[in-house]
Parts: C-alpha cells; structure tokens; sequence
C-alpha cells in the first residue's frame, strides 16, 4: 500500500533551505554513519515524485544530471526546461488531479514529497499526507524556507519513531486525518 510521505532535512531551527533556497549548507554536513543507507533505503520505496518550483531549480542548477528514475511532478507557474530524457510533469493548481496521477503512476511504492514546505502543506490541508520523516542536521540557518509555513498542532501528528544515523537524527511522525 503506498503512502505519500514529505521526507526532507531541516536545520535545528527548522529551516529546510537557506534564505537563497539552497540547500548547499546540508551537503557539508558528515554523511556517514549509516546516514546515506536510510535515504537509499527510503528512495528504493518511492514510485513517484513530486516538488515545488524553487527545489526543482536548486536541484536542476546544482547536479550535473538529473537524479530521478521515478516520474516527477513539478509545481510551478514559471516556464522550466526539463533534462532531455527527464520524466518530469510540469503543473500547477490543485494538488489532489496531481496525487491521483501520481498515485497511479507509483503503483505499490511511495509518493515522495520532496519539498518545500508550502507544497507539503497542500497536501497536509487536502488529507493527503499519510507520513512526515524530517532529517535534522546539525546547523542553525537563522532565517529561510520553513519546514511547514503553516501551523500545524500536535492533534495532527502522531510520533512514530526517532533514529540516529551519524550527524542526523530522523524523527518520524503518522498525519492524523
């Protein structure tokens, strides 16, 4: 049964990207310790993709190919060019059409929500994000994008678990519909 889960890193004080929309100050923290095994562990069970317009732009700028094998849904109102040989959707609107087809498209695996923290509220105000896993790594940014710019209370989450792997250390937390 798939389920659509917002994965993503966070500094300490729950920043998910700098004020620039980098995320170049993760990329400096030590990966080791078992830290890069959870995330292919986690990427091996992901169907389909979706993220908003700054992450793909940061992500399309910053890696000499594209990462993806799984279909990927961007939201955005800009006009992108994709990597030839890309599977990447571009559209915007509603989020429940865009979760139907990516549902579809996934099959038995996960719906990863990449980020950010606006396009993970979509889907949290439309009932639709079954799992939050937030990565927190061990730097304070003082201001950028935030993990949720929204209020979310603790009626609407549910503590699962909490894991160390190196630097990071991995809280997982059920959405309560």
């Amino acid at each position: 049964m798939s389920r659509t889960v917002y994965t993503t890193a966070t500094s300490i004080d729950g920043f998910i990207a700098d004020s620039e929309y980098s995320i170049d100050w993760l990329l400096a923290v030590d990966h080791g310790g078992g830290a890069l095994d959870r995330v292919n562990e986690f990427f091996a069970g992901v169907g389909a993709i979706c993220m908003g317009s700054s992450t793909y732009g940061w992500s399309s700028e910053n890696n000499e190919a594209w990462q993806y094998e799984q279909p990927v849904w961007v939201f955005t109102s800009k006009e992108r060019e994709k990597p030839e040989g890309a599977d990447i959707r571009f559209v915007k609107g509603d989020v429940r059409p865009v979760w139907e087809e990516m549902k579809a498209a996934a099959g038995d695996k996960d719906l990863w929500v990449v980020g950010g923290g606006d396009l993970a509220g979509q889907f949290l105000d439309a009932g639709l994000l079954d799992e939050v896993v937030v990565t927190v790594a061990p730097v304070v940014l003082g201001e950028g994008a935030p993990l949720f710019p929204r209020r979310v209370l603790s009626d609407r989450l549910t503590f699962e678990g909490a894991h160390r792997a190196g630097e990071f250390v991995y809280l997982e937390y059920a959405v309560r519909k």
